[in-house]
């Protein structure tokens, strides 16, 4: 049996790793198989691009093409590594971000070429497209207060980034959303976490009720 692969996408802050943690233990406790993993990171050579991309004093004066690069190396290492092989063997795989996150970040906020983007994306993962995205919306001056709060006012990389390129994030999320709307279910971010994790899990009882029965 296939497995089933679910990711989880949405800005700074918007909670996504909150859910993922809650919906991964509760399917544990369904009986399921889960693979939980993030990018870029999930593996050791792309915990230590995640460094470099977030991180690391020579990350400051990063292009925009060596991001998307980057992003794209980290995400054909986890996909190759444990993604494809978590789904041979009949496990719900798990992500926080995967390709939408390089569609909107560096093919609308960073304004690259969307077809080259999209090539690259592509070559990066293979056959593998994600089954159900979660999209945790919401507005980018709420994430990014909570990405503060979080870190003690230390934003990363990316975090630091005008308002601006986060209201572009939102915006092509969203429009992904409506072009996908069979893959991408979009949730709001504003409400109670367990509000939240109790309409994700709705849908994920709607979507899989033979594997969860």
């Amino acid at each position: 049996m296939a497995g089933i692969f679910i990711t989880f996408e949405g800005g700074e802050g918007a909670g996504k790793s909150t859910q993922i943690n809650t919906l991964s233990q509760r399917l544990k406790q369904a009986g399921q198989a889960v693979l939980q993993t993030r990018e870029p990171g999930g593996t050791p050579l792309c915990e230590s691009i995640r460094k470099l991309l977030q991180f690391e004093g020579p990350g400051a004066a990063m292009t925009p093409e060596a991001e998307l690069l980057l992003f794209t190396a980290s995400r054909a290492q986890l996909t190759r590594e444990r993604i494809l092989p978590a789904l041979a063997a009949g496990q719900i795989v798990l992500c926080d971000r995967f390709m939408d996150s390089t569609t909107v970040y560096q093919g609308v906020a960073r304004a690259i070429d969307t077809k080259s983007v999209a090539q690259i994306n592509h070559f990066s993962v293979g056959q593998a497209k994600p089954d159900l995205t979660l999209l945790i919306d919401l507005p980018p001056e709420i994430g990014l207060e909570r990405a503060r709060q979080r870190s003690g006012g230390k934003l990363d990389r990316i975090e630091q980034e005008a308002i601006e390129f986060f209201q572009a994030v939102r915006g092509g999320y969203l429009k992904l959303a409506a072009a996908e709307p069979e893959r991408i279910r979009v949730f709001d971010g504003s409400q109670p976490a367990a509000v939240l994790a109790a309409e994700i899990w709705a849908t994920i009882e709607a979507r899989l009720p033979l594997v969860l029965r």
